[in-house]
């Protein structure tokens, strides 16, 4: 009888971008952060290209990801992203996770710290106790574009133009079949009433790979002073006008930083 099932997921869905000098060796693996997905990292990839591969995936409920076998909270997509490493044999990766991803980031190298040669977190999920919960729950059920929009100007320093069509796009994404109820029971899962689940950081700050954490000073969904106080081996680089989406509001200073903890500067 033939077995009609589709065939296990060994990977999630990403893109891979070739380096233009070949540099293929320890490739950079882009994380992003809740209710996004791999297409936030389009222009970050084309920036590294001129001195790294890389790949950005779309982490379990997002994206191309949204039927994964199991969604949930970072810990979840954190195994999802360890599976991935493995079945696409890379044994060793620097490491960049956004928020959300930022916590995944965090806890794949907690749990595999040899596979991760470097570790920049952009305004993470994880350092502490406080999170803009009521936008990131209302984020995860709006399906209009005009309601996106309002949600979305609150990611972003006060002075930035959103881009064009983000709104839109961003709306039209939910109106997949599951995708909404998908991010409700994500959401919950990170938060814990009106907080959320904190990282140990000490033992972060212990890992033996370079570690750098990016954050501005406008962030409206995690507030910056949870940077104040991480471990002084940490390098913390705070951005004055700039607010949770680093990587897309000062692209060229965030991937400076991330080649520099690569080594590849």
């Amino acid at each position: 009888m033939t077995d009609l099932r589709p065939a296990p997921q060994k990977h999630l869905p990403f893109n891979d971008q070739a380096a233009d000098g070949g540099n293929d060796q320890e490739p950079i693996v882009l994380l992003h952060g809740f209710g996004g997905d791999r297409q936030t990292w389009l222009n970050t990839q084309t920036a590294l290209a001129g001195k790294k591969r890389s790949f950005a995936f779309d982490l379990p409920g997002h994206g191309g990801a949204l039927d994964w076998p199991r969604i949930g909270n970072a810990g979840v997509a954190a195994k999802a992203v360890a599976q991935s490493l493995e079945a696409m044999a890379l044994p060793r990766v620097h490491l960049v996770g956004h928020s959300m991803g930022g916590a995944v980031a965090a806890l794949v190298a907690l749990k595999d710290p040899d596979r991760i040669a470097s570790l920049t977190l952009l305004a993470p999920g994880g350092f502490g106790p406080e999170i803009n919960h009521r936008l990131l729950r209302r984020y995860a059920t709006t399906t209009d574009t005009a309601g996106m929009e309002v949600l979305l100007e609150q990611f972003f320093g006060w002075e930035y133009r959103l881009p064009k069509y983000l709104a839109k796009t961003v709306a039209e994404s939910r109106s997949k079949p599951g995708a909404t109820a998908t991010l409700e029971a994500i959401v919950e899962e990170i938060l814990d009433g009106t907080v959320q689940k904190t990282l140990p950081r000490d033992e972060l700050a212990a890992l033996p790979m370079p570690m750098k954490v990016i954050w501005g000073t406008q962030d409206r969904v995690l507030p910056t002073r949870q940077a104040h106080k991480l471990p002084g081996i940490v390098a913390t680089h705070i951005f004055e006008r700039v607010g949770h989406m680093p990587h897309l509001e000062i692209p060229r200073e965030v991937t400076r930083l991330i080649l520099q903890n690569a080594g590849a500067v």
